[in-house]
């Protein structure tokens, strides 16, 4: 039985599905039933609550072969990263009782530093506090991921790509949501380890690559356009992100074009992706049209 969060989303959810394609039991902790009807339809043992739980979490441990752990994405954080470090504290209250044999936890590309890393840091501190765990812990660190590319399949029909990355033609890490879940449950159960490890999840691509990739699925000549940074905060707010507060996604992206989410960090692994943008662009445009 392994434990996965965060099950309704992407990341989780694409983790349960290889689990389950192998045969694993799989158990989820879930604050809406009827949001996870589908996965109890397949088998997914389902115990209600959620990240600001530990006790919930704790309950969802117990028994476990494994446990893969995130955390709640965060457009409009707090100062102080408030809501993270709440999380983080229930992971750890709850991981520390439990203590199951191996634990994954999904990470960020960046995590390691500890500053100017705008959303990320909140992975930042995830890292910082699970280094004292007893259990063998393995940070993925993802790079930013393909699927926050799917606005472009209605937005680029024009032939124009808006994204925040400048100049657009340097590459920094992307992979796919599938390819993180397919090596999460390739870590929950494959051969056992002592101690800390941390992965980097993806390959080094750029925005104009994966503009003309999103071209090729929609049969058009696509350019990826750096959005003005003066742009940047009024743009955020049409995504939803409450008008003031769109600081921390704006600091990120400035990380990114630093230039330094690249792959080689000194102590890690790399895992290439295999899953492109192309794919994922196709199996968006096919879902859509069944």
């Amino acid at each position: 039985m392994f434990l996965v969060m965060g099950i309704t989303g992407k990341v989780g959810g694409a983790t349960a599905e290889h689990l389950l394609a192998q045969g694993r039991k799989v158990r989820a902790l879930v604050r809406n039933r009827e949001k996870a009807a589908s996965w109890a339809a397949q088998g997914v043992e389902l115990v209600d609550g959620d990240w600001n739980d530990s006790a919930a979490i704790e309950q969802a441990l117990k028994g476990v072969e494994g446990a893969f752990v995130m955390l709640p994405s965060v457009w409009a954080p707090s100062p102080d990263y408030k809501e993270a470090k709440g999380v983080i504290a229930n992971y750890l209250a709850a991981l520390t009782k439990a203590a199951p044999p191996r634990v994954i936890a999904l990470s960020s590309m960046g995590a390691n530093r500890t500053s100017g890393l705008g959303m990320i840091t909140a992975l930042s501190l995830l890292e910082q506090g699970f280094r004292d765990l007893a259990s063998p812990v393995t940070f993925v660190r993802a790079g930013g991921f393909f699927e926050n590319f799917l606005y472009g399949l209605q937005v680029a029909q024009g032939g124009t790509l808006p994204v925040y990355y400048n100049p657009t033609d340097r590459k920094s890490t992307m992979v796919a949501t599938n390819d993180i879940g397919a090596e999460v449950a390739t870590l929950l159960v494959g051969p056992a380890w002592s101690g800390q490890r941390v992965i980097e999840l993806g390959s080094m691509v750029s925005a104009d690559e994966v503009a003309a990739q999103l071209g090729e699925v929609l049969n058009l000549d696509v350019k990826a356009f750096a959005v003005p940074r003066a742009g940047w905060a009024e743009a955020f707010e049409q995504f939803g992100i409450p008008k003031g507060r769109t600081g921390p996604a704006e600091e990120m992206f400035e990380a990114v074009n630093a230039g330094w989410m690249a792959l080689g960090t000194e102590g890690t692994e790399q895992v290439a992706g295999t899953t492109s943008a192309r794919d994922v662009f196709a199996a968006a445009q096919n879902a859509a049209k069944a």
